[in-house]
């Protein structure tokens, strides 16, 4: 898998070495503004969420393709108008503490890093046959909402919408998520233009690490909820670890990642 090429890692890597999993990991509803009051309490300055579409092109907060998991709504998110999503319950299913907690608009996430300070990495989350659509507006969403604070991080499982984002927003920092890495990683990150490496922190390893790293690109691992793992993965060189554990994984154990001059 070794590429032959020694690029140096870009500087403009202004982020934390942790990131809390879909806003607040563990402490809160998934997806919802309720995630950034756990990251405040805890000491996180970066959060991890899933942004996709309504019916109507709204750009909202929600993992699942469907509703059922984490809303009282039903049915497949994408056939829904965000007035009728906008009235659904996304904390009740998590405790009765959280219920009438709302999904909140990218808009809402990016006033909210602005007020708090945190930092933001945006995975594009298309439903079903809407790639294109989704990642040219998150990216152009990524691109006015959050002027004048850090500038977001956007990712995707989904070549095409991280493709359609790199084209309708170049200036936005892009990194591809991988499960397990295929061979040809290395072609796509360079033709989507990307500038970090997502990967599941099971498939990584020091090796790869490094040879991430010696392609001029940066290294995130998703999701690392065990101590020892993560300190591990730090060792390595990874640049930023995702994690549902923001009660146990705290900012102080880690440094964040050099900026090379």
């Amino acid at each position: 898998m070794g590429n032959g090429i020694n690029r140096t890692l870009s500087a403009d890597w202004p982020y934390p070495r942790l990131a809390a999993h879909r806003c607040g990991g563990t402490l809160a509803p998934e997806n919802t503004l309720a995630g950034f009051d756990a990251c405040v309490r805890y000491g996180y300055r970066m959060v991890e969420f899933d942004a996709k579409l309504s019916a109507d092109n709204q750009l909202f907060l929600l993992h699942d393709d469907t509703l059922e998991r984490t809303t009282n709504g039903h049915g497949a998110a994408a056939e829904h108008t965000w007035q009728q999503l906008a009235t659904l319950d996304a904390g009740a299913w998590y405790g009765p503490q959280f219920a009438g907690t709302r999904l909140p608009t990218l808009a809402e996430a990016a006033e909210r890093c602005a007020r708090d300070g945190i930092a933001a990495n945006i995975e594009i989350k298309p439903c079903p046959g809407r790639d294109e659509i989704t990642g040219t507006l998150v990216a152009s969403g990524a691109l006015t909402l959050w002027q004048g604070q850090t500038p977001p991080l956007l990712s995707s499982f989904s070549f095409e919408a991280l493709a359609a984002a790199r084209d309708a927003a170049p200036s936005v920092q892009r990194g591809m998520l991988f499960d397990e890495v295929p061979d040809d990683w290395l072609r796509i990150v360079r033709e989507l233009d990307c500038v970090s490496f997502h990967a599941n922190q099971r498939y990584l390893t020091e090796r790869l690490v490094a040879e991430i790293h010696c392609a001029g690109l940066r290294v995130l691992a998703y999701t690392v909820n065990d101590t020892a793992r993560a300190q591990l993965l730090a060792q390595w060189g990874v640049d930023m670890i995702c994690t549902d554990r923001i009660d146990t994984l705290r900012p102080h154990m880690f440094s964040a990642p050099a900026n090379p001059a």
